[in-house]
């Protein structure tokens, strides 16, 4: 189970009233036990798209972060926590979104508060208000796309319930959600039910519904564990879900359409450090009379259908020919060496005329800096083919991320 970190859009004015009480009264602190935790990530990124009209795009972007949390007002059981993260360009013109002559970087510069929270926990249960990064599973359905500079940070009031052993029951209402662009905090009224068992490392069982408002209704099980035998460690994961029209309606009146199907399958190896693996994901195509296939609009996308994050659009929003991803990986991870890995993607579309979508090969490399303490280093490329439509893609990157917490 993620660590679940909340806050409330409110905590500003909250924080400054209680700040008016403690300095009446001495003797009561603010935050107990105060641990404050940061981040910056410099990155190198190039995009370019070819024969769409637009010029290549080089960006260097920094990412910032510093939050503080601790026991607020010393009570047992309630914490607080409250972060900010802003997004800087440097030394560039030739960068979209805001330069639409340039390929798309998905970077602006921005900066909003992306955390803080106010959580209760008593025996078992856990109450959590607020604003916060919210990713569930491996983030096929909702995630906080940690990859962009500005992660999307979730509203929400939360529950968490573990009073039996291996069971974790989380409930959700998302009432907005903000990041990734420039654009303002999309309000919503969407509910998260998500149920997790687990047997030790080899077993975890997940059933969840996720209603998102004027959307689409999703319910689905996965499972995924991993057995270690001399030396070897298999990994796999197998989800199913199925997609439904809107139960939770506020704008539309007259919501699309939606009867769709998803699954996937994956298996991998560990052997000695050498990393192999394959997966099968299929997105289906709108199903009897709806108008809609199976998407995942609050996923991690850029986890998906490669890095060159060519299907972004439809797998969010517009999937209605359905979309099969075959795909493998290899590599090599070591302590000390780091981790190479090289992913290979095949796609196709399950109905419609142009049937062939391309394919795609992702190679990363990913290390500690030597000497420098909690200093890593990252370069990636992403190079996709175009099938029977599109444009080829290639994307460079290029960090450094450097993090920090003082207790």
């Amino acid at each position: 189970m993620k660590k679940w970190m909340m806050s409330l859009a409110a905590v500003p004015a909250i924080v400054g009233s209680m700040g008016a009480a403690a300095s009446a009264a001495e003797e009561t602190v603010l935050l107990d036990g105060m641990k404050m935790s940061g981040e910056i990530r410099p990155r190198y990124e190039m995009a370019d798209v070819k024969d769409n009209g637009r010029d290549t795009a080089n960006a260097f972007t920094v990412r910032t972060r510093l939050a503080v949390e601790g026991t607020l007002l010393g009570l047992e059981g309630l914490t607080a926590k409250v972060g900010m993260t802003s997004v800087n360009n440097f030394g560039y013109n030739d960068y979209a979104p805001q330069d639409v002559t340039y390929d798309p970087i998905l970077d602006p510069q921005q900066a909003i508060l992306t955390e803080g929270y106010l959580a209760y926990t008593a025996a078992d249960t856990t109450l959590l208000a607020g604003r916060s990064f919210v990713n569930l599973d491996d983030q096929r359905f909702v995630g906080t796309v940690g990859w962009r500079q500005m992660e999307r940070a979730y509203n929400t009031v939360t529950v968490v319930n573990k009073s039996v052993e291996g069971v974790t029951l989380l409930g959700a209402w998302v009432y907005g959600y903000r990041g990734v662009n420039a654009n303002p905090t999309t309000d919503t009224g969407s509910l998260l039910l998500h149920a997790t068992y687990t047997a030790g490392k080899a077993l975890s069982v997940t059933g969840f519904g996720y209603m998102l408002a004027d959307i689409h209704d999703t319910y689905g099980l996965r499972a995924s564990g991993a057995l270690a035998l001399d030396g070897v460690t298999l990994n796999y994961a197998a989800s199913y879900a199925k997609q439904s029209d809107a139960s939770l309606t506020y704008v539309l009146d007259d919501a699309p359409e939606i009867d769709a199907a998803y699954y996937d399958i994956a298996l991998g190896a560990n052997i000695s450090g050498l990393i192999v693996g394959a997966e099968y994901e299929v997105l289906g195509d709108a199903e009897s009379n709806s108008t809609k296939g199976f998407t995942t609009p609050l996923a991690t996308l850029h986890k998906f259908q490669g890095w060159a994050d060519v299907f972004l659009g439809r797998t969010a929003g517009s999937n209605n020919t359905g979309l099969a991803d075959l795909s493998g990986t290899l590599g090599y991870a070591t302590p000390g060496f780091g981790k190479v890995l090289g992913i290979y993607h095949k796609f196709d579309a399950l109905s419609g005329v142009n049937k062939d979508l391309g394919s795609e090969f992702d190679v990363l490399y990913a290390n500690s800096v030597p000497g420098v303490k909690d200093l890593a280093f990252l370069t990636k490329a992403a190079f996709y083919s175009k099938g029977d439509t599109g444009n080829d893609v290639t994307k460079v990157w290029a960090q450094l991320d450097y993090k920090f917490m003082v207790k």
